[in-house]
């Protein structure tokens, strides 16, 4: 097959060019494929989002009907339920909390936005559909006014000390802290 020295050194460069051009090819498929990988990545975490509202809203739509009908505490109870049976799901404290706030309980509406905002950082996000910055913005004010004075008034208070520390939880989160 290889008899003179003009057929091998035809076959070598034929084997080089071929090589190179597996080479490019690999290389320039790795890139776009690495471009694509994080489109892609992309695209899966916002359907993740997407899909996680709606769940919310098919989850919890019973429970804001029972709230704009004005059945709080049925509202409550159904809450519990989901709040049982989807623990790690931020939405469930946040509405616990609008709900206990709505009905005078301050101490255990803080408690419950800060759970829920430990679990999805969201809820304090101005951009995020899902966003709760105003009424969390109301509650840290009022608790700050109504926390801190009575936690100011008996300072050896340990539960008030602690739903004031959750107060400023919440505050620091309003301003852009983190965990």
């Amino acid at each position: 097959m290889f008899t003179d020295t003009f057929d091998k050194i035809t076959w070598l460069l034929l084997a080089v060019v071929i090589a190179a051009l597996v080479g490019v090819l690999a290389t320039n498929h790795g890139a776009g494929a690495g471009r694509a990988a994080g489109l892609g990545k992309a695209v899966e975490r916002e359907m993740a989002y997407r899909a996680r509202v709606e769940l919310i809203a098919r989850l919890y739509g019973p429970v804001e009907e029972l709230r704009t009908a004005g059945n709080d505490q049925e509202a409550l109870l159904r809450l519990n339920e989901l709040i049982r049976s989807y623990p790690g799901e931020a939405h469930g404290y946040i509405l616990r909390g609008e709900i206990l706030r709505k009905m005078g309980a301050l101490d255990e509406a803080v408690a419950s936005f800060e759970e829920g905002v430990r679990l999805n950082g969201d809820y304090v996000d101005a951009q995020s559909p899902l966003s709760r910055r105003r009424a969390i913005e109301g509650l840290v004010a009022e608790g700050l006014a109504g926390i801190g004075g009575r936690a100011a008034a008996n300072p050896g208070n340990r539960s008030l000390a602690a739903s004031l520390r959750k107060v400023n939880y919440l505050k620091s989160r309003l301003a852009g802290g983190c965990e």
